[in-house]
């Protein structure tokens, strides 16, 4: 009861932000993550009035599940934009922008913190500014595409973005193994080269081949079916299968042999999307069915988001300089290889802008982070859960401001705003009739 009763909760708060926010012209996204902090544990979960919101975090935590599967469902959407006739395109644009800015993001962020550390070295180590400047590297691809479809975002940009988005993932898990490897073994004295150099590359090898393989299953089965119906059922089934099989980990001696669940559903999207013809409508109709499971999966995100960082200043200090900095190695980096690419001058200034959005990835590196480098760890995930905060409440209102300038968010005409006011009024003259 208490789960089904959160899960009500969640998306009831969602909404009804939504509402709430509208005059304000800000993105769904942003009154979720809004709606989630309300309603979690460090406000309204504070009343201990049950029912109200979420008490603690560990009433938070079990709706994880969701938050999986929601995740799932986000990525095999993005792989929907790795289509063959789209990648001939724009396929060498995107592999060389997604590596530039991921790279350049790093760079900036160690830079300016190894300067903080010369001036602070109690407060901020070696090792932590060196994972903190890879997990920069992440891009949360739940609060982009989400923005692109409640705006109908089309255009070069849009089509540019969400490949540059699924390829962080795969780029931040090499960076972050070689920058976190070498964390530790300042730490601790030695270096793992296993852990530093194989073990990435197993995860990313293993994810890319878990995902094609279950694409191509569910393309043979979908050819079993002649209903629409039965073939979207068989598509939700088979996203549920693989983000399931994606959480098994298995250890031969150093060897980790895992899987990103992002990269194996995305994988799974692609080869889904480039096999079956009928894929787009199926995914269109996937699309409507996965609404309110979103929507969920952002109030919890805000509600998971922890308040207390704020009570250091050095988290807030070095928090501050981190967003900055990052900010600024994703924007340059996206525009002068976007230059060098040959891209149009709208993507040139406004790419950059639409990558500042960081969640899931950056919260999965921060938590290894904390486990593995006691005493360190922990302000590594401080700075990062206080950058989060900031980053989902502000990012996707800035990646609607960008689409918008670079014209792929399209103002709703007066023709279409004259019929669905008449759609209102003839609503509301039936109800009164009856």
């Amino acid at each position: 009861m208490s789960i089904l009763l959160s899960v009500s909760i969640a998306l009831l708060a969602g909404l009804l932000m939504t509402r709430a926010f509208k005059p304000l012209h800000l993105p769904s996204v942003t009154a979720y993550l809004i709606a989630g902090v309300l309603i979690g544990p460090y406000c309204m979960g504070r009343l201990g009035i049950h029912g109200l919101g979420f008490e603690t975090m560990a009433d938070v935590h079990s709706l994880s599940l969701i938050a999986d599967v929601a995740l799932g469902f986000i990525a095999f959407s993005i792989g929907n934009e790795f289509r063959m006739s789209d990648l001939k395109k724009t396929g060498k644009q995107a592999s060389v922008i997604g590596v530039v800015q991921a790279l350049f993001a790093t760079v900036m962020v160690d830079i300016t913190l190894y300067g903080i550390h010369l001036l602070m070295p109690d407060k901020l180590t070696v090792p932590q500014l060196l994972t903190l400047g890879a997990i920069a590297t992440a891009t949360a691809p739940a609060a982009t595409l989400m923005v692109v479809r409640q705006y109908k975002a089309k255009g070069p940009l849009t089509k540019l973005l969400l490949p540059i988005v699924a390829l962080d993932d795969a780029v931040g898990l090499i960076v972050f193994a070689v920058s976190f490897g070498i964390a530790k073994s300042l730490c601790f004295g030695h270096a793992d080269m296993i852990s530093i150099m194989v073990n990435p590359l197993i995860e990313i090898a293993c994810s890319l081949l878990l995902g094609a393989v279950m694409g191509w299953i569910l393309t043979q089965l979908e050819k079993c079916f002649n209903s629409n119906t039965n073939r979207l059922n068989m598509t939700i089934a088979f996203v549920l299968v693989t983000v399931a099989l994606s959480m098994i980990k298995i250890e031969i001696g150093l060897v980790h042999i895992g899987f990103s669940p992002l990269l194996v559903c995305m994988m799974l999207g692609t080869v889904f999307c480039n096999l079956c013809p009928l894929s787009e409508d199926l995914m269109k109709s996937a699309d409507k069915w996965t609404s309110p499971l979103f929507a969920i999966f952002f109030v919890v995100s805000g509600a998971e988001l922890e308040l207390n960082v704020f009570a250091d200043w050095a988290i807030v200090v070095i928090g501050v300089v981190y967003i900055i900095f990052r900010c600024v190695g994703k924007y340059f980096g996206a525009m002068l290889s976007a230059k060098a690419t040959k891209c149009s001058p709208a993507i040139c200034k406004y790419l950059g802008v639409t990558l500042f959005p960081q969640a899931g990835v950056a919260l999965g590196m921060c938590t290894i982070a904390a486990v593995e480098l006691p005493g360190e760890g922990a302000m590594i995930r401080n700075i990062t859960l206080f950058a989060v905060l900031i980053y989902e409440l502000v990012g996707p209102l800035m990646t609607k401001m960008a689409l918008t300038a670079a014209g792929e968010i399209k103002p709703m005409s007066d023709e279409v705003k004259m019929r669905r006011q008449t759609k209102l009024e003839e609503a509301k003259t039936k109800s009164e009739q009856q």
